[in-house]
């Protein structure tokens, strides 16, 4: 068997002997957490429907418990402010009819502190 000029073997032999570009040669630093945004914000819509299956008395009660188990649980909160905006927004017919539904804008803060806004 003869060794052609340009044979994968030989250029294998070459690729041994020439020293590999910086580029290639991975790079052994240290790989640093980016720490996380300091404000998150996002725009949800709060079904409320559930507040049916309360008395009529306890209905707008029990939507903010509601707003406050939603954003508990989608955005890993600590604790879930509520603005005076929203309650407002909640307690608007009284407390028998809350909205079927709200949109809420919500901000969640490096402490994981969610302040809960009126999405408009």
């Amino acid at each position: 068997m003869s060794k052609e000029k340009g044979s994968h073997s030989e250029k294998k032999e070459a690729a041994k002997e020439e020293p590999r570009e910086k580029s290639m040669i991975p790079a052994e630093t240290e790989t640093k957490a980016t720490p996380p945004s300091q404000l998150e914000e996002r725009v949800y819509t709060v079904p409320l429907s559930r507040t049916r299956y309360a008395p009529y008395y306890k209905r707008s009660t029990k939507a903010i418990r509601l707003i406050r188990a939603f954003f508990t649980r989608h955005m890993k909160a600590e604790k879930v402010l509520i603005t005076k905006d929203l309650n407002e927004a909640i307690w608007i017919n009284g407390i028998r009819n809350p909205p079927r539904k709200v949109k809420v804008r919500a901000t969640k803060d490096d402490e994981g502190n969610v302040t809960l806004y009126p999405a408009e």
